[in-house]
């Protein structure tokens, strides 16, 4: 099989360079945080610039947590601009590979397949890797980083581990170069796909390094990981056989549709419960529009203080549906049963699994089919109007109550200002 060349280009600070371009600065030397400073002290920064990351600042920091002596400018999230912006800079990379050849990993990262297009360009891939980020740069003054390597494995840890501090912010790798340079790099959590629970249990069996991992027995690796084994042994090797022809062509047997959101404030348990009946709403418009239902339903609590355990659960009901009134019966009746009444609520996610197309609906001796459907055609027609006027056009009266978060969200994207 012909050797492949990958490039993952990722956005450098991208909502904080968005930002800066916005207002005539520098995100590497300007300090800048893109957070909404109305809400808390305690808010999450969603970026700050590379030049506040050169002052000791560490990303996704809270508000609170950046040092009293460093003067900075406070950027409301706008999702909408980010999303817009990203837009703009796929359409680059569609100037430069076909759509079929491009992943999209994350809103600020994509992996291209470049290896059909270096004899078309006849450029090197470190040469047109270049060429690609000047292009983004020029059109919208954001600045990238780029890794290169025969697979979407080794050009994600040459972008993670090697490209920031590479002159150009390009970086390449070989599985003989990743040997000879990263076998022995630590933290083992720099690379793609470990975490803190995984090295735990790897320096349990007195494993540190990815050279480590190598040379361990499979037998050990594959008793305490299962099959997961197999992707740290590949990836000790720098090996990776997943292409993005086999992502694009990946269907995933199990569907489900959530939606969750962690509160501005503390929650009581039937300040709570208003919560949850808005989100079953959220969630039954979500499956009409999408003409799916499920007849398996989950909802789960997170408390104040993170010491305390999530709890919730999941119940199976008699049909299969999308009706709003057995969803928010549901839901509502799963909150009764885990919400601990002794605790301040923090989080709610509700979610509709193993969601199924909208023909294959089951009914029920103990459900009117005539009320589910007239359920749904007002939900379509609720869909309709929002779709025409807006999220807000039309509300039940449960979101003009005093706690309800329906309007407030309805005017965000993910959980942020437009």
């Amino acid at each position: 099989m012909r050797e492949r060349t990958y490039l993952i280009i990722d956005l450098k600070s991208f909502y904080a360079s968005v930002e800066c371009h916005d207002r005539g600065l520098d995100p590497m030397k300007d300090n800048l945080v893109v957070a909404d400073v109305e809400r808390s002290k305690g808010t999450i920064c969603l970026a700050i610039t590379p030049a506040m990351k050169a002052l000791g600042v560490k990303n996704r920091c809270r508000i609170f947590e950046i040092p009293k002596g460093i003067e900075y400018v406070a950027a409301v999230p706008r999702m909408q601009r980010y999303i817009d912006v990203s837009a703009n800079i796929y359409a680059i990379y569609l100037s430069f590979v076909s759509k079929d050849d491009i992943h999209v990993y994350s809103i600020d990262e994509a992996f291209l397949d470049v290896t059909e297009y270096l004899n078309l360009y006849r450029l090197s891939a470190h040469d047109l890797a270049l060429k690609i980020m000047d292009t983004i740069y020029e059109k919208e003054g954001i600045r990238a980083t780029c890794g290169i390597g025969p697979n979407m494995y080794l050009c994600k840890i040459a972008l993670d581990i090697l490209a920031k501090h590479s002159p150009d912010f390009i970086a390449e790798l070989d599985e003989e170069s990743y040997k000879r340079r990263l076998w022995r790099h630590l933290p083992l959590t720099d690379f793609w796909k470990v975490g803190p629970g995984t090295v735990r249990r790897l320096s349990s069996l007195g494993i540190y390094t990815q050279e480590d991992i190598a040379h361990a027995p499979e037998a050990l690796l594959l008793k305490q990981f299962g099959v997961n084994a197999r992707h740290l042994i590949n990836h000790a090797w720098g090996r990776e056989d997943c292409t993005i022809a086999q992502i694009k062509g990946y269907t995933n047997r199990s569907h489900s549709l959530s939606c969750g959101q962690v509160l501005m404030r503390d929650y009581e348990y039937e300040e709570a419960l208003i919560i949850v009946k808005e989100m079953a709403n959220e969630l039954s418009l979500d499956m009409v529009g999408k003409h799916v239902v499920s007849n398996n339903f989950s909802l789960y609590i997170g408390y104040t203080y993170n010491s305390l355990p999530s709890t919730g659960g999941g119940a199976t009901v008699q049909v299969s549906t999308n009706s709003v009134r057995i969803i928010t019966d549901t839901m509502v009746q799963l909150f009764h049963h885990f919400a601990r009444k002794d605790c301040l609520i923090r989080r709610i996610n509700l979610s509709a699994n193993s969601i199924i197309d909208e023909c294959y609906e089951q009914y029920s001796f103990f459900v009117d089919p005539e009320i589910m459907e007239k359920d749904r055609q007002i939900t379509r027609s609720v869909n309709e109007l929002k779709t025409k006027f807006g999220k807000n056009a039309i509300l039940k009266g449960i979101d003009l109550l005093e706690g309800a978060t329906t309007i407030e969200r309805n005017g965000q994207i993910g959980g942020h200002k437009k």
